[in-house]
């Protein structure tokens, strides 16, 4: 078993599920409202898009209802994280969270959430994957800086989702002017996370075969 990649697909999992949750509370908190169309805002007035760092957490949705969507996302968000805390590293796991993120997407959990939820998914499908140290197209070099990062992309990662709203409650106008860090500290080390797993597991599994 490939222990880093698990531990990434289960925290990214997390992470993705506990957002479907927060979007659903906001979105039950509105009411029983019907949207104006697909596209809809999971904070409710007086939260306005062009002025909050977070621009309002944006969402589809294809019921007509503010308050069903909200249970809806709920319902999908805790399903997911109940997955990922135990169920991604089963077999076809991963498969399953990917699937699972697809009506978190349609019923109101957000735009990014179960994009994470699908790469935590994916690398939920590499868990037990043998790993094959002479096949594989790395070099010594990179592998070794890849190893590394993790935990510490990881951590980052993790980090960064919860501190944001921190700094977005306190900054917000500087955060909304430099809504461009928020892309580089989520998907930045979001993106590094798998191939610093993967150089982990790598590496480890070549240091047990070299202790063979």
């Amino acid at each position: 078993m490939r222990k880093a990649t698990r531990i990434s697909a289960t925290v990214l999992g997390l992470t993705a599920g506990v957002a479907g949750i927060e979007h659903g509370i906001f979105e039950f908190l509105q009411g029983n409202v019907k949207p104006e169309g697909l596209m809809i805002s999971s904070i409710g007035p007086p939260c306005v898009p062009e002025l909050s760092w977070n621009q309002c957490e944006p969402a589809m949705t294809v019921i007509p209802s503010f308050l069903i969507t909200g249970i809806l996302a709920v319902i999908c968000g805790l399903i997911v994280t109940v997955w990922s805390a135990f169920f991604v590293h089963r077999k076809r796991g991963g498969l399953i969270l990917i699937l699972l993120c697809v009506p978190m997407l349609l019923f109101g959990g957000g735009i990014f959430p179960p994009i994470i939820g699908v790469i935590a998914g994916a690398l939920g499908t590499r868990i037990h994957k043998p790993l094959k140290p002479r096949e594989s197209r790395l070099t010594g070099g990179l592998v070794r800086f890849l190893a590394v990062l993790w935990p510490w992309a990881l951590g980052l990662y993790a980090a960064w989702v919860l501190g944001q709203w921190v700094v977005g409650h306190f900054f917000n106008d500087w955060l909304l002017a430099n809504g461009y860090l928020i892309i580089i500290m989520v998907l930045g080390p979001l993106l590094l996370t798998g191939p610093a797993a993967y150089a982990h597991d790598l590496r480890r599994a070549t240091g047990a075969d070299q202790q063979r």
